[in-house]
C-alpha cells in the first residue's frame, strides 16, 4: 500500500458523521487519484429498493475530495464542493459500488474531478463531474 492510500485509509476511518456512516473504505490513492468502495446495507437503499441517489452522490463526492487533496497531502490546505453534476445510468443494486475518481484539471484553487461509479458487476451506474475549491487553514 502507498503512503497516499494509507493517509487516507487513516483519515476516513476516524470520520464520523455522513462519511463514517455510509461505509465507505479507500481501496487506493495516487496523486490526482482515488478508487473508493461503498458497501450497501440495507439502510442505502431507497423506498423502491434501489441504492439512494445520495448514497450514490455522497460516494462519488468523498472520492473526488480525496482525488483533489492527493495533490496537497501534507499541506494547511483544505477543499470544499463548488459545483457538481451526476447523471444516474442504471439502478444501483448489489453488495457494492465502486467510485473511481480522477482529476480532469488541476488547479492551485479550483480543480475538477471526474466519478465513475460502477457496481459489483462492472456496469458504470452514474458518472460525475465536480468542482472543488482550496482552502488555506
Amino acid at each position: 500500500m502507498n503512503e497516499m492510500t494509507r493517509i487516507a485509509k487513516d483519515a476516513l476511518k476516524d470520520i464520523n458523521g455522513f462519511i463514517g456512516n455510509n461505509n465507505y473504505n479507500v481501496i487506493k490513492v495516487e496523486e490526482g487519484y482515488c478508487e473508493l468502495e461503498g458497501i450497501i446495507s440495507e439502510t442505502s437503499y431507497n423506498n423502491m429498493n434501489i441504492v439512494h441517489g445520495g448514497y450514490i452522490f455522497g460516494l462519488a463526492d468523498t472520492a473526488a475530495g480525496i482525488a483533489a487533496l492527493s495533490s496537497v497531502f501534507g499541506s494547511d490546505v483544505n477543499i470544499v464542493t463548488v459545483d457538481a453534476s451526476i447523471n444516474y445510468f442504471k439502478p444501483a443494486k448489489g453488495e457494492k459500488l465502486i467510485a473511481k475518481a480522477k482529476t480532469i484539471k488541476p488547479g492551485k484553487t479550483i480543480s475538477v474531478i471526474e466519478v465513475e461509479i460502477y457496481n459489483d458487476k462492472n456496469d458504470m451506474v452514474a458518472k460525475t463531474s465536480m468542482t472543488f475549491y482550496y482552502i488555506t487553514k
